[in-house]
């Protein structure tokens, strides 16, 4: 048996991505061919109209002000040092996202050392707090883009960690993570988030060891432990 994405037409979703780079045009390819739209916007009009293309014809570049009200899940794929502003350039502070799923993919990392930037918190956190009233959900920041979507054996795909505060964001992302091909295991709630950033940086440091993380981790099966399928 084999996972591909979801044919999900009946639940078509409104997917906004906020940023340009390879995660965003992966993510917007994959869910373009679960039948979701796509919108895209960032900061460089020129950037923003290349990668809809790469994504495809069904997808749609728009101006930042023009983003939010068009969108109805939002998903953050902008490096860290523009995290806080791309959020404002969408009028997060202004309660656009308000109600919104908002899905953040960034990966808070110095990725020379696997230092977490923050100081303290999370990247989750703050964008909890620029864009007042979201949803967030920590998510998808610990593959890199090429893993979209996955094809590979049912058993092998991969467990996608999430972390939020809202029931109801979180059921939307793991249903979206499912037309990835892959499945997820709640964590808890968004303070949960630092914890999941951190383990970004424990990957960059096995890595930079010269060692695979896959091997770095026990290979552990909840139902022998008696905590019955840790994910879903």
């Amino acid at each position: 048996m084999f996972v591909t994405p979801h044919e999900a037409k009946e639940n078509t979703v409104k997917i906004g991505i906020l940023g340009t780079g390879n995660l965003a045009v992966t993510l917007g390819q994959a869910w373009a061919r679960a039948a979701h739209s796509i919108i895209l916007t960032g900061r460089n009009a020129d950037r923003v109209k290349a990668a809809a293309e790469q994504v495809g014809a069904t997808a749609m570049p728009v101006e930042p002000d023009r983003f939010a009200e068009q969108a109805d899940v939002v998903v953050v794929a902008i490096a860290w040092d523009g995290l806080e502003h791309a959020l404002r350039l969408v009028g997060g502070p202004d309660g656009t996202l308000a109600g919104k799923t908002v899905i953040d993919c960034t990966n808070p990392v110095d990725f020379a050392t696997g230092r977490v930037l923050p100081e303290t918190d999370s990247a989750a956190e703050l964008v909890a707090g620029v864009a007042a009233g979201a949803h967030v959900v920590k998510a998808l920041h610990l593959f890199a883009g090429a893993s979209w979507p996955f094809v590979g054996e049912a058993g092998t795909s991969p467990v996608v960690a999430i972390c939020g505060d809202d029931g109801e964001a979180l059921s939307q992302t793991a249903s979206l993570i499912a037309d990835l091909g892959a499945r997820t295991a709640v964590l808890g709630g968004l303070a949960a988030a630092r914890q999941a950033e951190e383990a970004a940086g424990f990957v960059m440091r096995v890595v930079a060891a010269g060692a695979n993380p896959r091997f770095a981790v026990p290979d552990v099966d909840p139902a022998l432990l008696g905590t019955g399928p840790a994910d879903r």
